[in-house]
């Protein structure tokens, strides 16, 4: 394929946003900063001049769609800026498990793996379906956005890594379950309710099933010293390519102090 043919073909390559829509409305994950936005000039001249627009935002890097960086939780990793942008972009897969879990559940490999080729090297996107509880969405629902979404289960990072998965984006608040995180103490009603759908299921208790020294954060802690990050708050269009092999692009700030950096996140496909 010459220079012509290429360009011609990337002309009708479909293109699908994967990024949740950021407002000043857009919850960050619990604890973290808010985006904030204001005007500090107008066109009409308010505030040190005139001619154009411009704003000043404040905000943590948590807010709406993004990737969290290696040092987020690993000192010596590598900020977002040190990564390059190789490594944000490749082959990959959308695994459609939304009819399969629900508040508190547990996925595993086989449940991804039933539902779309994974190769070793690929992007791997779950939509667990809870985009659908997003802020901006009809159903919009902040605790099982946050709180009750379903989690990976004991295998999953394992399974991950001997993947060598490039990265994992999650249509949720986070890629670890969220009774693996702090979330668990801070709602500690909805920590037994968790508990309570475990033993139904798996005849175990939580610190059974996941003891705390292992599995606290575990996609976190364990996986971003090994260079496996993730993207959480993903949604968009990804009703769009589930269960689709797709050519997936991440496009993170260039900022070489960024812990996690908010992001634009596109799954391509060939033209109709």
């Amino acid at each position: 394929m010459n220079t012509t043919q290429f360009l011609d073909f990337m002309g009708n390559v479909q293109v699908f946003d994967l990024t949740q829509r950021l407002s000043i409305h857009t919850p960050p994950w619990p604890s973290y900063m808010p985006m904030g936005l204001q005007y500090f000039k107008r066109i009409a001249g308010a505030h040190m001049g005139q001619g154009a627009n411009g704003q000043i935002m404040t905000t943590s890097n948590h807010v709406g769609t993004h990737m969290d960086g290696e040092i987020h939780f690993h000192a010596s990793g590598r900020s977002i800026g040190q990564v390059p942008i190789e490594e944000w972009i490749g082959p990959g897969a959308v695994a459609d498990i939304s009819d399969e879990v629900g508040d508190y559940d547990l996925y595993s490999p086989e449940m991804i793996m039933k539902k779309v080729e994974v190769k070793k090297g690929d992007i791997l996107i779950i939509n667990t379906g809870y985009h659908r509880y997003a802020w901006d969405q009809k159903q919009s629902d902040e605790i099982r956005y946050f709180v009750k979404h379903p989690g990976p289960g004991p295998e999953f990072h394992k399974w991950a890594l001997k993947m060598k998965i490039k990265w994992i984006g999650v249509d949720c608040g986070s890629a670890d379950h969220p009774m693996n995180t702090i979330i668990r103490t801070w709602h500690p009603a909805r920590f037994l309710e968790a508990e309570q759908k475990l033993v139904q299921k798996y005849g175990k208790k939580w610190d059974e099933l996941f003891p705390p020294d292992e599995y606290y954060q575990v996609m976190h802690l364990k996986l971003f010293p090994k260079k496996l990050v993730h993207a959480e708050n993903i949604g968009g269009e990804i009703e769009k390519v589930s269960n689709q092999r797709v050519w997936i692009g991440c496009f993170p700030l260039r900022g070489i102090e960024l812990e996690s950096a908010m992001c634009r996140i596109v799954a391509m496909l060939p033209p109709k």
